[in-house]
């Protein structure tokens, strides 16, 4: 008996070795683990996505709450002047448009908007060159006149400045 207790006792130490569909059964549980994990994390990713746009559309759309803010009294400024010119007062209507200019240089200098200078020599990343004119006196390369103001919004150039500019006299 002792044979057969000594027996019992190997079999019962020896690991039992997991057979193939115990094996396959296993396998098959992982992998719809990480299934089931990896659409939850798509799932959050695509939520993710879908609140980000939603916020950016908002922040959009508050900023062009605020713009519009800003200039509805210049459109009031424009009406008030309309007006005036209907009644034929000259020099309310030219106050008027002064004061919807001012105004509105105002707004726009809140939002970040700059001019650009437009003096001195020309330069390509801010300045546009409509054309070259010889005159004597000034250095070759400088604005002569600005055609159209440019601004710049931040460092970024929203427009540039359209200009003349100085061409040497040899060139003429």
């Amino acid at each position: 008996m002792s044979d057969d207790l000594a027996q019992t006792e190997v079999e019962e130490s020896e690991p039992i070795a997991p057979t193939p569909d115990d094996r396959l059964a296993a396998l098959e549980a992982e992998r719809d683990e990480y299934l089931a994990l990896a659409q939850r994390v798509q799932a959050d990713f695509e939520n993710y996505r879908k609140r980000a746009a939603r916020d950016q559309e908002r922040l959009i759309a508050h900023a062009h709450q605020r713009l519009v803010q800003e200039l509805l009294p210049i459109l009031d400024d424009l009406e008030r002047t309309l007006e005036a010119a209907a009644k034929h007062e000259e020099a309310a209507l030219v106050d008027g448009v002064k004061l919807v200019e001012q105004s509105l240089r105002k707004a726009l200098s809140k939002e970040g908007l700059v001019e650009i200078e437009a003096t001195g020599p020309f330069d390509p990343h801010v300045h546009e060159a409509l054309l070259t004119q010889a005159q004597e006196g000034v250095a070759p390369g400088s604005v002569l006149q600005v055609v159209q103001r440019g601004y710049r919004l931040g460092d970024r150039v929203l427009r540039p400045a359209k200009v003349i500019v100085a061409a040497d006299s040899a060139e003429a």
